[in-house]
């Protein structure tokens, strides 16, 4: 039983691990629109940017959560395969 345990949270670790990295590719693949000197900068490009920033944000706040996940999923599995051993 154990050792079946020991599995599930090495998958897990490994699934935690790869939902970090997905949201962190989505965090970094959003590129903003650059404003060339001659267009106007408005409330709408501003916006823009600002939704782009906090959407990052989030994403990237879901990464490290994700990243803690993982470290604690692979802290239990070591502390059974200790234990097991």
């Amino acid at each position: 039983m154990l050792i079946i345990l020991g599995y599930v949270l090495d998958f897990s670790a490994v699934m935690a691990s790869a939902v970090a990295a997905w949201f962190w590719y989505k965090a970094s693949n959003q590129l903003i629109h650059r404003v060339t000197p001659h267009e106007t900068f408005d409330y709408h490009d501003l916006n823009r940017v600002i939704v782009a920033i906090n959407r990052n944000g989030i994403r990237n706040r879901r990464a490290a959560l994700a990243s803690a996940v993982a470290a604690a999923i692979f802290a239990l599995d070591l502390a059974l395969a200790t234990y097991v051993n």
